[in-house]
Protein backbone atom coordinates (compact mmCIF):
# COMPACT_ATOMS: atom_id res chain seq x y z
CA UNK A 1 0.00 0.00 0.00
CA UNK A 2 1.68 3.35 -1.17
CA UNK A 3 0.63 5.87 1.55
CA UNK A 4 2.79 8.73 3.01
CA UNK A 5 2.39 10.53 6.03
CA UNK A 6 2.69 14.20 6.76
CA UNK A 7 1.19 17.22 9.07
CA UNK A 8 -2.93 17.35 9.33
CA UNK A 9 -4.34 20.30 8.19
CA UNK A 10 -7.91 21.71 8.40
CA UNK A 11 -9.06 20.19 5.62
CA UNK A 12 -8.62 16.66 7.23
CA UNK A 13 -10.91 17.28 10.27
CA UNK A 14 -13.73 14.95 8.27
CA UNK A 15 -11.10 12.20 7.18
CA UNK A 16 -9.94 12.29 10.81
CA UNK A 17 -13.21 11.85 11.83
CA UNK A 18 -13.88 9.00 9.57
CA UNK A 19 -11.09 6.98 11.09
CA UNK A 20 -12.59 7.33 14.62
CA UNK A 21 -16.09 6.36 13.68
CA UNK A 22 -14.93 3.85 11.78
CA UNK A 23 -12.38 1.88 14.08
CA UNK A 24 -13.73 2.45 17.35
CA UNK A 25 -16.60 0.30 17.03
CA UNK A 26 -14.73 -2.68 15.46
CA UNK A 27 -11.87 -2.12 18.30
CA UNK A 28 -14.37 -2.20 21.19
CA UNK A 29 -17.47 -2.91 21.11
CA UNK A 30 -16.86 -6.07 21.78
CA UNK A 31 -14.13 -4.73 24.66
CA UNK A 32 -16.27 -2.67 25.80
CA UNK A 33 -20.11 -2.30 24.45
CA UNK A 34 -21.69 0.30 22.55
CA UNK A 35 -22.59 2.80 25.30
CA UNK A 36 -18.86 2.83 25.35
CA UNK A 37 -18.22 3.30 21.93
CA UNK A 38 -20.95 6.25 21.56
CA UNK A 39 -19.30 7.98 24.67
CA UNK A 40 -15.54 7.86 22.93
CA UNK A 41 -16.49 9.11 20.25
CA UNK A 42 -18.49 12.12 21.21
CA UNK A 43 -15.77 12.94 23.63
CA UNK A 44 -12.83 11.99 21.79
CA UNK A 45 -13.46 12.33 17.91
CA UNK A 46 -15.45 15.22 17.86
CA UNK A 47 -14.92 17.61 14.88
CA UNK A 48 -14.21 20.43 17.45
CA UNK A 49 -11.60 18.38 19.17
CA UNK A 50 -9.84 17.29 16.32
CA UNK A 51 -10.00 20.66 15.03
CA UNK A 52 -8.07 22.19 17.87
CA UNK A 53 -5.59 19.89 17.47
CA UNK A 54 -4.62 19.66 14.08
CA UNK A 55 -4.34 23.95 14.71
CA UNK A 56 -1.58 23.24 18.00
CA UNK A 57 0.15 20.60 15.51
CA UNK A 58 -0.47 18.04 17.21
CA UNK A 59 -1.79 15.42 14.55
CA UNK A 60 -0.52 13.87 11.77
CA UNK A 61 -2.27 11.61 9.04
CA UNK A 62 -1.49 8.89 6.80
CA UNK A 63 -3.11 9.21 3.53
CA UNK A 64 -3.19 6.99 0.13
CA UNK A 65 -4.97 7.89 -2.60
CA UNK A 66 -6.35 11.54 -1.34
CA UNK A 67 -7.48 9.59 1.50
CA UNK A 68 -7.17 9.75 5.29
CA UNK A 69 -6.34 6.13 6.19
CA UNK A 70 -4.87 6.70 9.29
CA UNK A 71 -4.07 9.27 12.08
CA UNK A 72 -1.77 9.70 15.27
CA UNK A 73 -2.29 12.34 17.65
CA UNK A 74 0.26 13.45 20.34
CA UNK A 75 0.82 16.06 22.86
CA UNK A 76 4.26 16.98 24.25
CA UNK A 77 5.02 17.39 28.05
CA UNK A 78 8.74 18.46 28.13
CA UNK A 79 10.93 14.96 27.81
CA UNK A 80 7.30 12.91 27.47
CA UNK A 81 5.58 12.71 24.14
CA UNK A 82 2.04 11.76 25.15
CA UNK A 83 0.59 9.23 22.25
CA UNK A 84 -3.30 9.86 22.33
CA UNK A 85 -4.42 8.26 19.36
CA UNK A 86 -2.55 5.58 16.65
CA UNK A 87 -5.86 4.33 14.37
CA UNK A 88 -6.11 2.41 10.98
CA UNK A 89 -8.60 2.26 8.93
CA UNK A 90 -9.69 -1.31 8.55
CA UNK A 91 -9.23 -2.49 5.08
CA UNK A 92 -5.61 -0.89 5.87
CA UNK A 93 -4.54 -2.33 8.86
CA UNK A 94 -1.61 -4.97 8.80
CA UNK A 95 -0.18 -2.62 5.72
CA UNK A 96 2.57 -0.92 7.39
CA UNK A 97 0.57 2.07 7.60
CA UNK A 98 0.39 2.09 11.82
CA UNK A 99 3.87 1.88 11.71
CA UNK A 100 4.46 4.44 9.39
CA UNK A 101 2.70 6.96 11.65
CA UNK A 102 4.66 5.35 14.63
CA UNK A 103 8.07 6.31 13.01
CA UNK A 104 6.98 9.60 12.22
CA UNK A 105 5.84 10.52 15.35
CA UNK A 106 8.91 9.14 16.82
CA UNK A 107 11.31 10.89 14.27
CA UNK A 108 9.23 14.09 14.70
CA UNK A 109 7.60 15.02 17.88
CA UNK A 110 9.89 12.56 20.11
CA UNK A 111 12.77 13.59 17.95
CA UNK A 112 14.05 15.38 20.94
CA UNK A 113 12.11 13.24 23.74
CA UNK A 114 13.59 10.74 25.70
CA UNK A 115 10.06 8.45 26.20
CA UNK A 116 7.56 8.00 24.19
CA UNK A 117 4.17 6.84 26.39
CA UNK A 118 0.57 5.93 25.27
CA UNK A 119 -2.47 3.92 26.54
CA UNK A 120 -4.38 0.81 25.42
CA UNK A 121 -7.67 -1.05 26.38
CA UNK A 122 -6.79 -3.82 28.60
CA UNK A 123 -8.10 -6.82 26.47
CA UNK A 124 -7.07 -5.30 23.08
CA UNK A 125 -4.38 -7.41 22.16
CA UNK A 126 -3.73 -6.25 18.87
CA UNK A 127 -2.30 -3.02 19.78
CA UNK A 128 -0.28 -4.40 23.05
CA UNK A 129 1.58 -7.24 20.83
CA UNK A 130 1.93 -4.11 17.53
CA UNK A 131 3.32 -1.26 20.56
CA UNK A 132 5.43 -4.44 22.40
CA UNK A 133 7.39 -5.43 18.56
CA UNK A 134 8.66 -1.59 18.96
CA UNK A 135 9.63 -1.92 22.73
CA UNK A 136 7.00 -0.29 24.33
CA UNK A 137 6.72 -1.98 28.06
CA UNK A 138 3.79 -1.89 30.39
CA UNK A 139 4.22 0.54 33.45
CA UNK A 140 1.04 0.26 35.32
CA UNK A 141 -3.05 0.15 34.64
CA UNK A 142 -5.59 3.23 35.17
CA UNK A 143 -9.11 2.60 35.39
CA UNK A 144 -10.96 4.07 32.30
CA UNK A 145 -12.83 7.14 33.22
CA UNK A 146 -15.50 6.38 30.83
CA UNK A 147 -15.87 2.71 32.72
CA UNK A 148 -14.40 0.87 29.72
CA UNK A 149 -11.74 -1.91 30.60
CA UNK A 150 -8.83 -0.05 32.22
CA UNK A 151 -6.24 2.01 30.26
CA UNK A 152 -2.83 -0.40 29.90
CA UNK A 153 -0.02 2.42 30.14
CA UNK A 154 3.27 1.55 27.94
CA UNK A 155 5.83 3.55 27.37
CA UNK A 156 9.28 3.40 25.11
CA UNK A 157 12.59 4.65 25.86
CA UNK A 158 14.37 6.77 23.38
CA UNK A 159 17.81 6.36 25.19
CA UNK A 160 19.68 6.49 22.38
CA UNK A 161 18.92 10.07 21.90
CA UNK A 162 19.92 11.02 25.60
CA UNK A 163 22.86 8.87 27.01
CA UNK A 164 26.34 10.79 27.09
CA UNK A 165 29.12 8.96 25.18
CA UNK A 166 31.02 6.47 27.66
CA UNK A 167 34.33 8.63 29.04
Amino acid sequence: MNSHVRQARGADVDGIVAVGHTTWPSTYLELAGAEYVTAGLARWWAPEGIARAIEAGQVLVAETDDRVVGVAMFSVDGSVVDLWKLYVMPDCQGSGVGAQLLQAVIDGPALEAATVRLAHKKGNTRARTFYERWGFVETHRTPDDLGGPDNVWMELILRHRHESPAT
